[in-house]
């Protein structure tokens, strides 16, 4: 015969079980309530529109967004236009949440106070804007590129490992992310991978020796591991429906490097 719970104590469990479930309710983040990502949902009142066809499909949208919110001024981290810098930025990068300069603009800015999860006078975590890059276009190898730079100019460098292997896998042939690959490896101290990516990087003729000083002084540079020239594809040209800003966003000697703007 199976003994009854005793009718008090069976309360007193119910209690603490419903306790405990509401404690960890609370301990959720808001986001996991609603069902939405962290960084919030991608909808806009304007757009949101792809950067990569800013030369093409949206070339009046990207007009009409960059002569108002992304002037000289705000790409080069001076002062806002329309707004604050950070809501300039901010503008843009909800317009178009895979700008590729916009997006090393942010970097930069950043960089000023990494002690701050914003930018100054922004209402949006920085990290969000790569987090809604990624998501907006995760078939863009600049969106992970810029992701990896970002983690990096805050230290996180084993979290911009996995975006760095995204870039590459989706432009195996492009010498600004095999660069990038390489560093992030010597980063993590992976020395066989960084020299394999920094040996590809510089059979494609990537312009900075930076990668290869650094591997040079580690006692870490091995030629013998240079890929076949023939195995090589040529580096595409800008293509016509993309901004030629959009192609590369190299990391230089471990800094985020400035992404030019035709």
């Amino acid at each position: 015969m199976t003994k009854q719970m005793n009718p008090s104590r069976r309360r007193t469990l119910r209690a603490a079980a419903l306790a405990a479930l509401a404690a960890a309710t609370v301990a959720l983040p808001a986001h996991a309530a609603r069902k939405e990502p962290y960084c919030g949902n991608l909808d806009n009142a304007y757009g949101p529109y792809d950067y990569r066809k800013g030369a093409t499909e949206f070339a009046f949208n990207l007009k009409l967004v960059e002569s108002a919110h992304f002037t000289a001024d705000v790409e080069n981290g001076i002062k806002g236009r329309s707004s604050t810098l950070a809501g300039d930025l901010d503008y843009t990068l909800r317009a178009f949440p895979n700008h590729a300069v916009a997006l090393s603009t942010v970097i930069r800015v950043a960089a000023r106070d990494k002690k701050s999860l914003f930018l100054p006078q922004g209402n949006r975590p920085v990290e969000c804007y790569f987090d809604r890059a990624v998501r907006f276009a995760p078939d863009d190898p600049s969106t992970h590129t810029l992701y990896g730079s970002y983690l990096l100019s805050v230290g996180r460098d084993a979290e911009a490992l996995p975006h760095y292997q995204s870039a590459v896998q989706l432009d195996p042939d492009n010498p600004s992310t095999n660069y990038n690959m390489g560093l992030v490896y010597f980063k993590n101290k992976d020395m066989v991978n960084a020299n394999k990516y920094a040996q590809k990087a510089y059979a494609l003729e990537f312009p900075l020796p930076g990668l290869k000083n650094m591997l040079v002084q580690a006692g870490k540079w091995d030629p013998s591991a240079a890929p076949d020239p023939a195995t090589l594809k040529k580096q595409a040209q800008p293509g016509d429906d993309a901004p030629a800003a959009a192609q590369d966003a190299p990391v230089a000697d471990g800094k985020p490097a400035e992404v030019a703007k035709d």
